[in-house]
């Protein structure tokens, strides 16, 4: 059975707000000034970015830089989240009001 880990809605000013699975804001993805995004807890804090993958998905990386992981463009308009070695973690599905609901795998 599929365990719902949150979920994400978009802010008003192109940012990412997520939430853990009983509505708690967990963090945010503000837009990067080259594209792609900063990523930053809950108290604001920076804990990495995200950057546009050369096929449409998106490359995550540490505070620090270092690759963290990477997700894709799922066949039915999801996304498929895989940790730094490449093991699949999770997907994500669009809900009917764009929001992206979280799954473990």
């Amino acid at each position: 059975m599929r365990e719902k880990t949150g979920y994400s809605r978009r802010g008003l000013f192109g940012d990412i707000i997520h939430y853990d699975k009983n509505g708690k804001k967990i963090g945010e993805s503000r837009p990067g000034f080259l594209g792609g995004y900063n990523n930053y807890d809950a108290n604001g804090k920076k804990i990495g970015r995200s950057s546009q993958s050369v096929f449409g998905g998106m490359n995550h990386y540490d505070k620090d830089g270092h690759k963290a992981g990477r997700s894709d463009i799922g066949a039915f308009g999801g996304m498929k989240h895989y940790d730094k070695r490449g093991k699949r973690i999770g997907h994500s599905d669009t809900s009917l009001f764009g929001d992206m609901k979280h799954y473990k795998d």
